[in-house]
């Protein structure tokens, strides 16, 4: 009998982790970023994380984001420039998240799956308690700068000005 067959976990071979792919929004208004807190009940309950989900087997990681915004926020995104994919071991797998940088396009985020969202200057980002996948991500767009979105003037015609329009 060799030492192996006297222990059988020694000879069992590592299960491999499960790989979970998501994705995750940083949607900019204003120059600010929303951030969204994970609700009670749900793995990594207390966290902060850019909101977005898992990416089915039939999309793009773009796809994927777009519906997970429609679905979890009721608002609608341009899903922008791609920032990082970084991946993180939990106990339930190694999720695997691509961020990327979104710009609000129409509705208001509404709270559906999360505790609090809030928006946030990017430099103040750095200051909540991020879930470990997101880090990364909060790092890097954290240097970054989102000027406000300033409305075009309109152009004052003499018409207009003689009238008392703007």
């Amino acid at each position: 009998m060799t030492a192996t067959d006297q222990n059988p976990q020694q000879s069992a071979q590592p299960t491999p982790r499960k790989t979970i792919n998501v994705v995750g929004a940083a949607i900019v208004k204003d120059g600010k970023v929303l951030c969204a807190q994970r609700g009670e009940g749900r793995s990594l309950a207390g966290f902060w994380e850019f909101p977005g989900g898992k990416i089915e087997p039939h999309e793009t990681a773009r796809q994927a984001l777009h519906r997970e915004i429609e679905e979890e926020l009721l608002c609608e995104v341009e899903v922008a420039n791609e920032v990082c994919t970084s991946s993180y071991d939990y106990d339930f797998g190694t999720v695997v998240l691509t961020s990327f940088v979104c710009h609000l396009i129409s509705g208001a985020p509404h709270l559906t799956e999360h505790h609090e969202i809030r928006w946030v200057a990017p430099a103040e980002m750095p200051t909540l308690d991020w879930a470990p996948a997101d880090r990364e991500a909060v790092r890097l767009i954290s240097a970054m700068d989102f000027p406000a979105f300033r409305q075009p003037r309109t152009k004052v015609t003499t018409d207009d000005a003689q009238y008392g329009r703007p």
